[in-house]
């Protein structure tokens, strides 16, 4: 099996995208503190320069929208047991605000970026009869209506139905696919949204007041939730709410 329930990833391997920062840098280091042999991977080699050298991370720059570069490194790691998929984009806007641009950008990197990931780890899983993939979704999806996030739910309800279909498809053959959907979490694309709105006092305060818990949530809460489905053995096709009690 992929983990050891209890958060035991020893002798694993995991590879975790947009690793540079926020819940995907939280969660490789969760990864690695379980024992696995984490292969940290961003876009932004400056990010992972920060963690070259971290006991159980190995770094790799990626383009998670190039098919060919997702497929080398693939080829390189040699085998995969856990895939956490973190890259991601949020857009502003109703769907009368969005763009062709927008939307095809969203759908590359939100939805299509995954299954590139799935696609060349899937087979080895297979071969072992055992892995484990979760998927970054979000509550703004088929989960909750949001407003002003048109292309970025309908991106992230995109990723809820792609992992009920691969773990429908591939749950008896010992592939464990989970999406995760958080609230607000603290992050600098976070950072960055608040400022846009130009009171980045007044913005952060209404963001965290949405939380029935009353904070943003911090990017080791998400990577918990993460270590826990990439060791769980009987938990296939479910997207797991972590929000604050924002759905509640």
């Amino acid at each position: 099996m992929s983990g050891k329930p209890g958060g035991d990833l020893t002798g694993k391997v995991a590879l975790v995208t947009a690793a540079g920062q926020g819940i995907g840098k939280a969660s490789a280091l969760a990864f690695a503190s379980a024992g696995a042999e984490v292969y940290a991977t961003d876009i932004n080699a400056d990010l992972l320069a920060q963690m070259e050298g971290l006991p159980g991370i190995a770094t790799r720059r990626l383009d998670v929208l190039d098919s060919g570069a997702v497929e080398a490194l693939v080829a390189e790691v040699g085998r995969v047991d856990v895939l956490f998929n973190c890259a991601g984009v949020v857009h502003n806007g109703t769907i009368l605000e969005s763009t062709d641009a927008e939307l095809d950008f969203a759908w590359d990197l939100n939805v299509k970026a995954q299954i590139r990931a799935i696609k060349a780890v899937l087979p080895g899983m297979v071969e072992r009869g055992d892995g484990a993939i979760i998927n970054m979704a979000s509550v703004a999806s088929s989960v909750k209506s949001v407003a002003n996030r048109f292309v970025y739910s309908a991106t992230k309800a995109g990723v809820i139905g792609l992992t009920k279909s691969v773990s429908a498809d591939f749950v008896g053959l010992g592939i464990r696919c989970n999406a995760i959907c958080p609230g607000t979490v603290e992050s600098p694309s976070l950072q960055d949204r608040l400022r846009a709105m130009g009171d980045f006092e007044e913005a952060r305060a209404a963001f965290a007041a949405r939380q029935p818990i009353g904070r943003i949530g911090q990017p080791e809460e998400i990577a918990a939730l993460a270590l826990h489905l990439a060791t769980a053995t009987y938990t296939a096709g479910q997207i797991h709410v972590i929000d604050g009690g924002w759905t509640a």
